[in-house]
């Protein structure tokens, strides 16, 4: 009896799949186990809601734009006024001593002044007082006060850089400030300088009412994500320029790249 081509690659297939350790045809028992195992193996039980739309930290709506800039605390890209493999972290006076000759970078104008305004009353108010006094709200609970108006050590003996170092580290009773990004520690001194000069037109107080946004808080930070990587020069496109009906076609003006504002 004669067999067809078809036939003869059959048998040889399945001789091939039996050579490789395949069985078949499958027992009709087995059949709920291959499917249960084929069912938990193809997906992930426990994906802990990590796979939907989401925005991750850094990254931008689309894939051909580069990451936003990076979080507090991370190396700053611009530069620091005290890198730490200069200055010590230590909240020792010899590590805080060490930031006594560095200048203020910042310039005491009304905009420093003011953001310095708000981050004091965030910040300093509640052991320093609204007017740097010593009178703050938690002198109730027994805490020492501790003077930085006019008349105190931080008005006639500290420099700018010895202050900017005691946010930066702490010392005794004072935490280390470092929640207040390095340029902001730089306004919240230029506000104290202005509070301890006495003069009637500066602001004293909180700037706001509890539950108040806007512009009665901080800024955004400029040195987390919501800022635009330094590096990342988008590339130039056209803006179309309107032009009155009956006129020529519509040119167009080169935009130029997107520049990033120096620190």
């Amino acid at each position: 009896m004669r067999r067809d081509a078809g036939s003869v690659k059959r048998e040889a297939e399945d001789s091939t799949m039996r050579a490789r350790g395949w069985r078949f045809p499958l027992p009709a028992s087995r059949f709920p186990l291959v499917v249960a195992l084929c069912a938990t193996t193809s997906c992930s039980w426990f994906t802990d809601f990590k796979r939907q739309p989401k925005m991750d930290p850094w990254e931008t709506p689309s894939d051909t734009i580069a990451m936003r800039g990076n979080p507090q605390n991370s190396v700053p890209i611009y530069g620091s006024a005290a890198p730490g493999f200069a200055y010590g972290r230590a909240p020792t006076h010899g590590a805080v001593d060490s930031m006594a000759a560095i200048a203020n970078p910042v310039v005491s104008d009304e905009r420093s002044i003011r953001n310095g305004h708000i981050l004091f009353s965030i910040n300093c108010a509640v052991c320093h007082g609204d007017r740097g006094a010593g009178d703050g709200p938690i002198i109730k609970y027994g805490f020492p006060p501790i003077p930085i108006g006019a008349g105190s050590n931080a008005a006639t003996k500290f420099t700018d850089g010895y202050i900017f170092g005691m946010m930066r580290n702490g010392r005794g009773l004072m935490p280390p400030y470092n929640r207040i990004e390095e340029h902001e520690r730089w306004d919240v001194i230029n506000y104290l300088r202005a509070l301890q000069s006495g003069a009637a037109t500066v602001a004293v107080g909180p700037v706001g009412r509890p539950g108040e946004t806007g512009d009665l808080l901080p800024s955004a930070s400029p040195t987390a994500p919501t800022r635009p990587a330094p590096y990342y020069r988008p590339m130039a496109a056209t803006v179309p320029v309107p032009q009155p009906q009956g006129s020529q076609p519509p040119q167009t003006t080169p935009r130029s790249p997107a520049t990033v504002p120096k620190p």
